[in-house]
């Protein structure tokens, strides 16, 4: 396939924009101007060329697909999309075979292990563990230059694997899924809100100001939270209780939209 050349430039520099996420569909964009990946794709196929578009990227620049886990809002457009344009999809045995017939064929897999990093052209990807109620979830990390992006989204509790992978990093994509209170008190059937807020669920608010305040650092420079409820959190109480964790520092706080493309970040 002809490589293109669009979106970032290869300056040096590490790249990334949610364009989408929640429970409808989630997608990360990672680039450092030569490699350049889709995390998720849970979006159709024309509504991530949409968002791409947003920002000047020609889906034919891509490098691969990566999938965190087999839920299908990260994986209802891997399959369409990963086939229109000729993309590898970097996976887990155990989430592949989860996500069975769902991805339908696609040309080429690689398969990853979570707490083994690999190689992607010149970015170094490490996927570590996370606790979610699915096959084989992982949360990444994209290293070039000594320049870092952490994303951790879909769980229910901070390990210290997680806390130990997120380290030093300049971005991090951070969930922040629920108000504990708005939960407790919402419309979902008491099950729902048991798996929620278990360990295999998804993280609060305030465990997202709890695992910031731990990975703060000086050269944190980006902080997205991601993943936010429609029906149990809103974007002022997400930045207001994880913005306690960061106090008064340079450290840029934003919020990841379901229905629009956020920004380009570039550290």
């Amino acid at each position: 396939m002809k490589h293109v050349e669009s979106g970032p430039k290869k300056n040096g520099n590490l790249f990334a924009c949610a364009l989408a996420s929640g429970s409808k569909g989630n997608c990360l964009y990672v680039s450092d101007g030569d490699t350049a990946l889709l995390i998720d794709a849970g979006l159709s196929g024309v509504e991530i060329e949409r968002r791409l578009a947003v920002h000047d990227i020609d889906p034919r620049s891509l490098t691969a697909i990566l999938i965190s886990h087999e839920h299908s809002d990260h994986i209802q457009g891997a399959g369409v999309f990963a086939r229109r344009y000729q993309l590898p999809v970097y996976i887990s045995r155990e989430t592949w075979r989860a996500a069975g017939t769902f991805l339908g064929k696609i040309e080429t897999y690689r398969y990853f292990e979570c707490g083994s990093g690999f190689v992607i052209g010149e970015l170094d990807i490490h996927p570590f563990s996370l606790s979610h109620d699915a096959a084989d979830p992982a949360g990444f990390t994209f290293t070039r230059s000594g320049l870092k992006i952490g994303l951790a989204t879909d769980l229910g509790v901070a390990t210290t694997m997680v806390k130990e992978n997120l380290k030093g990093c300049q971005v991090l994509i951070l969930e922040a899924n629920h108000d504990p209170e708005m939960l407790i008190e919402g419309r979902y059937p008491w099950p729902v809100k048991q798996r929620i807020k278990g360990r295999t669920g998804h993280l609060s608010n305030n465990d997202t100001r709890q695992l910031l305040a731990e990975l703060k650092h000086d050269g944190l420079a980006h902080v997205v939270l991601a993943h936010l409820s429609h029906e149990n959190n809103t974007c002022e109480k997400a930045l207001s209780v994880a913005g306690e964790a960061l106090g008064v520092s340079h450290t840029t706080l934003s919020v990841a939209l379901q229905h629009r493309c956020g920004e380009l970040i570039q550290i």
